[in-house]
């Protein structure tokens, strides 16, 4: 096997030593098999509330304990196909073997940081809403490509992206949506998402050919569960119904089924049309306020535990996180980490993992 490869291997271990290390892998053991014999008891949904905490919890280990046996196991079998294929002169085999190898690495360095989503909602579910800023049809046509870029990430890792609520633009575009993003550590991965996004560009709406600078806001926050109790005064809210806007049917465009509440104590505002029913876009509607409830909350410990005013705005609403050049020259930047690429219209069709891995690492970093 050539030195590299062996090195190869060797860094890859290490990434997945510190997987094992960091799921304290003796005791993770130990608990799935507690977890196991648990959810095998006749009488667990009794308490609907506490088995579903439990699942949740055995599925989450269980797929990170898995994880790690099939990726070491995979990584055996291909240095063993390397031995074979120096024994019988195959160097396709050698070959193939090694390219599969190489791109191990990077798969044991998303494993690596996956480990550390361990916060209280990384394995929730996320709703993900994209606001155009001032600037009319060009930055609602920069809320779209956002929208489409966040769903093209979710689709290739393969989640499932159900939309809540679109608000159109005049002309093109939109001016606000929702989405549910549903996945494994869905609202791990795009909680530093948060914040404005700016886009330089020449126009396509402008007959001068001007480059023009837009900006639209991203916000993300975790999909609670009947677990985790969230108190809410619907005293305290204003309910307004209206007619959904977009494609949906004849019903949805002529009927009030469209829901908008509004939490007059914090200003948050949620809306959802997506069902064909008006007490269902409700319910809807009010998971969503709760999950803004719970997520605020959330921002609120994060803070205390830092303990640092100056890095509160990083956790701000409006504040600027990654700028997109498409003109003069080509240049996704994000503004927290300094991680940058040329490709901008891969970033545009979702590869968006070296912008997130790199914020994730230094939030982790900055709470060590």
């Amino acid at each position: 096997m050539r030195a590299e490869i062996e090195a190869l291997a060797r860094d890859i271990r290490k990434s997945v030593a510190l997987v094992q290390r960091h799921l304290n892998w003796d005791e993770a053991l130990v608990r799935v098999d507690e977890l196991t014999a648990a959810s095998e008891n006749p009488d667990l949904w009794n308490d609907a509330a506490a088995a579903q905490a439990l699942m949740r919890e055995k599925n989450a280990l269980e797929t990170a304990v898995n994880g790690v046996r099939t990726f070491l196991r995979e990584l055996e079998d291909l240095e063993g196909l390397i031995e074979l294929g120096e024994a019988e002169g195959d160097q396709s085999v050698i070959d193939d073997a090694e390219s599969q190898i190489a791109a191990m690495k990077k798969q044991a360095a998303t494993m690596e940081l996956e480990t550390l989503l361990s916060g209280e909602a990384d394995g929730f579910d996320a709703y993900l809403e994209v606001h155009a800023g001032a600037g009319g049809t060009e930055s609602q046509d920069w809320a779209s490509m956002l929208a489409r870029m966040y769903t093209r990430w979710a689709e290739k890792r393969g989640f499932k992206v159900e939309w809540l609520e679109e608000s159109p633009g005049e002309e093109a575009g939109i001016k606000s949506v929702t989405v549910r993003i549903l996945g494994h550590n869905a609202y791990g991965w795009l909680k530093t998402e948060s914040g404005v996004h700016r886009l330089v560009r020449i126009s396509p709406f402008d007959s001068a050919a001007r480059r023009h600078t837009s900006f639209s806001s991203v916000w993300v926050y975790p999909v609670v569960d009947e677990t985790i109790d969230i108190q809410i005064n619907e005293g305290d809210c204003r309910i307004d119904t209206y007619r959904a806007s977009g494609a949906g049917g004849q019903h949805i465009n002529k009927t009030d089924s469209a829901v908008r509440i509004t939490h007059n104590p914090s200003g948050i505002v949620v809306q959802c049309q997506s069902e064909r029913s008006q007490h269902q876009n409700r319910a809807r509607a009010w998971d969503m306020l709760k999950a803004r409830m719970y997520e605020q909350e959330l921002q609120r410990r994060e803070a205390a535990s830092q303990a640092i005013e100056a890095n509160k705005s990083d956790i701000g609403w409006g504040h600027q996180i990654r700028s997109y050049v498409l003109q003069p020259y080509q240049m996704v930047k994000d503004l927290r980490t300094e991680v940058e690429t040329s490709d901008t219209q891969g970033v545009l069709d979702g590869d968006l993992d070296r912008f997130m891995a790199a914020s994730l690492a230094q939030k982790v970093a900055q709470k060590d």
